[in-house]
């Protein structure tokens, strides 16, 4: 169906559907809540679709189809509707108009760019208000800077600058496919994606590091086995374990002083550094 029909026959239904009471409003809450009555929350909503649709119109402005945007408000409506305690004497659409504000504006933040941004309640509020601020601020004062806009505005809503100048380089640029073709002579079949530098090791780096930190951890372990039992405690203590313990801590645990255990992990350094050096050159000439 063509979205332009789509709309119109929306807007023609919500202005159709028949404005209520409060007695009325009020009764078929009653119903709803009394006795689980999905016709009475039903007619409460569509005699409030008119309110969707007009709320609907405030989000225009982000690109998305006015029909899929009045949907997701209907299905805040009628969460409005499945929630409204008629007995706080507060009018439906006053109560209603928070629930399809928020569905619509989770739908915009879902599907308005591929870049997600975040869903906090102030980065909601620099993503929808930016905009509006920016504009009443230049307008009240011609002629000033962006970074003065940008400064009054995170103070306004409470968020850093850095945040407010990323959400505007957002809502002013477009999403671009990285398979995108690239312009130029000679760049025939080249796509944006080919153009990204990546600061990680290519695919054969990773996996030949991977391969020498298992090498590297083998030889390790073979040079250990040539310490003694009171050497190795010392070096894995002292150099392997993710906190190290202090010459004081092991020489109170192995009963010995401070400088009886430097002495000791000196040694062991000594006959490590010699027996993997010795490994090395076996593992080169055996390859």
């Amino acid at each position: 169906m063509n979205v332009d029909v789509q709309d119109h026959r929306i807007a023609s239904a919500a202005m159709a559907a028949p404005y209520l009471t409060r007695e009325q409003e009020t009764e078929l809450a009653a119903r709803w809540r009394g006795s689980d009555d999905s016709n009475a929350r039903n007619d409460i909503a569509m005699a409030h679709l008119r309110l969707v649709v007009a709320m609907a119109g405030k989000f225009r402005g982000f690109g998305l189809p006015k029909s899929d945007l009045v949907q997701e408000g209907y299905v805040g409506l009628l969460e409005a509707a499945a929630r409204f305690d008629h007995e706080r004497g507060v009018r439906f659409s006053t109560y209603a108009s928070w629930w399809v504000r928020a569905s619509m504006q989770d739908y915009v933040l879902r599907n308005w760019s591929i870049v997600r941004g975040g869903t906090s309640s102030s980065q909601k509020a620099l993503f929808f208000k930016l905009r509006q601020l920016r504009a009443k601020i230049a307008a009240r004062d011609r002629g000033t800077s962006s970074q003065s806009i940008y400064e009054e505005i995170a103070k306004s809503l409470g968020v850093p600058v850095s945040d407010v100048q990323v959400m505007d380089a957002r809502l002013s640029g477009n999403d671009a496919s990285l398979q995108a073709p690239v312009g130029g002579e000679g760049e025939e079949g080249t796509e944006r994606i080919d153009l990204l530098v990546c600061d990680q090791p290519l695919p054969e780096e990773q996996v030949s590091g991977m391969i020498d930190g298992e090498r590297l951890s083998a030889r390790l372990k073979r040079a250990l086995s040539k310490l003694s039992p009171r050497e190795n405690r010392v070096i894995r203590a002292r150099k392997l374990a993710e906190d190290g313990a202090t010459l004081a801590e092991l020489g109170a645990e192995l009963g010995i002083s401070k400088e009886r255990v430097r002495q000791i992990e000196t040694r062991a350094l000594e006959k490590l550094k010699s027996a993997m050096t010795a490994d090395s050159g076996m593992i080169a000439v055996t390859a």
